[in-house]
């Protein structure tokens, strides 16, 4: 029994992992024309599940408002758009990353006290660095 159930959540964990995570363009709705048209579609579709029987389940019956609702809302508003950001890390990062990495092996290596300070400046250039690439783009 105990292998069952968790067989049944295991599943439906994946089905909620499934969303495709898509987002509908909302903005659309603040010009009126697109609201009074999503407004319409709406009406549009809920008055057309007014003629399905009651006896049907409350979950297939929840199921259909559910994909009227995206189906309109896709229809009408369309999806959002997400950003595509330019990449932060190029050559010159790279280059920067080795040198700390050198500059750490090195004090570990032979821990005096001129490999120390090497480090530490190495360490506080990189930091800005990379401080300046977040800002700057």
């Amino acid at each position: 029994m105990v292998e069952k159930v968790r067989e049944i959540l295991a599943v439906r964990k994946q089905a909620v992992q499934k969303f495709d995570g898509g987002r509908f363009n909302l903005r659309k709705l603040n010009d009126l024309e697109f609201r009074k048209q999503y407004q319409i579609e709406i009406t549009n579709r809920f008055a057309s599940l007014e003629n399905v029987s009651e006896d049907e389940d409350i979950n297939r019956a929840w199921e259909i408002i559910k994909e009227n609702i995206k189906t309109s809302a896709t229809e009408n508003l369309g999806m959002h758009e997400m950003k595509q950001h330019e990449p932060r890390f190029d050559e010159g990062c790279l280059g920067i990353l080795d040198r700390r990495k050198q500059a750490k092996m090195q004090w570990i290596q032979y821990p005096s006290q001129s490999n120390v300070d090497n480090m530490n400046n190495v360490r506080r250039d990189a930091s800005r660095h990379f401080r300046k690439k977040r800002r700057h783009i």
